[in-house]
């Protein structure tokens, strides 16, 4: 019986763990792409709604909240889309790390300041989740998950 070489069974180790890798990397993909997108659907589906939703931070004057309203919008639309899409991937969980941090620090300032919100606008009006203390945290395991996805994609 031939004996394999070692360098062919390193070979064969480093496979399995690149494969493991992608398929981590496909999983992450899909998770904070599907979020971002499943955030996107439910602004998009009553905007209004979501306008609605700002006004309850009382924190943007009057005249900006359609124009922010379609920023996050948007930005929640290419940013899922990109990330699901694999191209420039480390470029992508950075933005959606930077995205999710924003959130998690916006929601930690609204409940210092007292906000009682039953709806924080995370997924628009249509499925609304109340602004808790354990919200901003949600955000962090995201900010998280882009991290592991960035790691992975460099």
């Amino acid at each position: 019986m031939r004996k394999i070489p070692h360098t062919l069974s390193r070979i064969d180790t480093d496979t399995k763990r690149d494969s493991r890798q992608i398929g981590l990397q496909w999983v992450l993909r899909a998770v904070l792409g599907g979020i971002l997108l499943a955030s996107a659907l439910g602004k998009s589906l009553d905007l209004s709604g979501f306008v609605e939703v700002l006004v309850s931070y009382r924190a943007f004057p009057d005249w900006s909240l359609w124009p922010i309203a379609l920023f996050i919008t948007t930005i929640e639309w290419v940013l899922g889309l990109w990330v699901l899409s694999g191209r420039h991937l480390s470029r992508a969980a950075l933005a959606t790390v930077l995205l999710n941090g924003v959130y998690a620090v916006w929601m930690a300032i609204s409940l210092a300041r007292g906000l009682d919100l039953p709806n924080c606008g995370c997924y628009g009006v249509y499925f609304p989740q109340p602004l808790r203390w354990y919200s901003p945290l949600e955000d962090l395991v995201l900010v998280a998950l882009g991290l592991i996805l960035w790691r992975l994609a460099k």
